[in-house]
């Protein structure tokens, strides 16, 4: 009765899961990164459906795949796995994977604060890992160059007319606008209406508008919509928002790459400069803090580096197995 077996750490950011697998898969091929994610996604996919899918999974599990990084300076390198396919920037997974890089001293610690480089599909991303008697804990990370893509563009979603959003990167692309638009309160809504107007706008968006990016084009493609409470000027509270990325996946974390597109766009608007923190917080009440570190350049966009901080906590490890006649066991997914 032959059987694959996959071992994985279990760890949380925010709510959001990260399922980080340590052992069990075969080598992922490619010289850079963007090339053992299409190798991944081309050859290994049935690894990804029965990790992220039931009856192991869920629909909003996410995943981490350690791989051998191409850049000299790097650490560690990652591929990100999520109910459609790879994403190219996670920060809460990097949260978490600079925690886990410290705990199994895949870098040497360090007290107070401990350095973890980890290549990311988007570029090389630094965290910071607090370290304390040994133990690890608060993480905050360096973001890629992020930008505003596009401002106050009008798109007509169906069922809802014409809609007016920006759309920003910080490691991915995502368009985002106040969740008023369609007459939603974040705080209040149920989580499917939101679900549901964030997923016609990334429809519509994807239709409608091309992105590009200058490093890369396999960079350049809608990961996912944004809703806010509109508040993210207003340093004196919390700016709570939901994104909704993939295939309706709904994070339960503020979304790193998603804070630091919102804080790109923030900076292009003149509402928040160089060193003026801002908090954000998701629908578990799970919340982020970020500020711009620095003004730069990605190719003819004018760019930030954005600092994002929060805590990841470990959950278990599991040991997953599959037996070669489990046809169900490959994975599913109920709706």
């Amino acid at each position: 009765m032959p059987e694959l077996r996959l071992k994985t750490v279990e760890m949380h950011t925010g709510g959001e899961p990260v399922r980080i697998v340590v052992e069990g898969y075969p080598t992922i091929e490619g010289e850079s990164l963007l090339d053992k994610r299409r190798f991944a996604r081309d050859h290994l996919d049935h690894l990804r459906r029965l990790l992220v899918f039931e009856p192991r999974g869920h629909f909003d599990m996410y995943g981490a795949l350690l791989v051998e990084p191409d850049l000299p300076e790097a650490d560690l390198g990652v591929l990100f796995m999520h109910n459609e396919g790879y994403s190219t920037m996670c920060g809460h997974a990097v949260i978490a994977l600079g925690r886990y890089a410290v705990d199994r001293r895949l870098v040497t610690p360090r007290e107070p604060e401990t350095e973890v480089r980890i290549q990311c599909p988007c570029g090389l991303v630094t965290a910071h890992v607090e370290v304390h008697g040994g133990r690890s804990g608060q993480v905050r990370f360096e973001s890629v160059s992020a930008f505003a893509h596009t401002l106050d563009a009008t798109v007509e979603v169906p069922g809802h007319g014409p809609v007016t959003l920006d759309i920003g990167y910080g490691g991915a692309f995502y368009a985002l606008l106040p969740a008023v638009a369609f007459n939603l309160d974040l705080r209040r809504a149920h989580t499917r209406d939101l679900v549901d107007a964030a997923s016609a706008v990334s429809e519509a968006v994807k239709a409608q508008v091309p992105l590009s990016h200058p490093d890369d084009p396999e960079l350049a493609f809608l990961y996912g919509t944004i809703l806010t409470d509109g508040r993210g000027d207003d340093p004196s509270s919390p700016s709570a928002n939901i994104c909704v990325f993939a295939d309706r996946q709904v994070d339960r974390s503020p979304t790193g790459s998603g804070v630091t597109a919102r804080m790109a766009l923030l900076h292009r608007k003149g509402l928040v400069g160089p060193g003026v923190a801002r908090t954000f917080e998701s629908v578990t009440g799970s919340r982020f803090e970020a500020k711009i570190l620095h003004e730069t350049s990605c190719g003819p966009n004018a760019a930030v580096v954005v600092e994002v901080s929060g805590r990841a906590h470990y959950t278990g490890e599991a040991t997953f197995i599959h037996e070669d006649e489990d046809e169900i066991g490959r994975g599913f997914l109920l709706r």
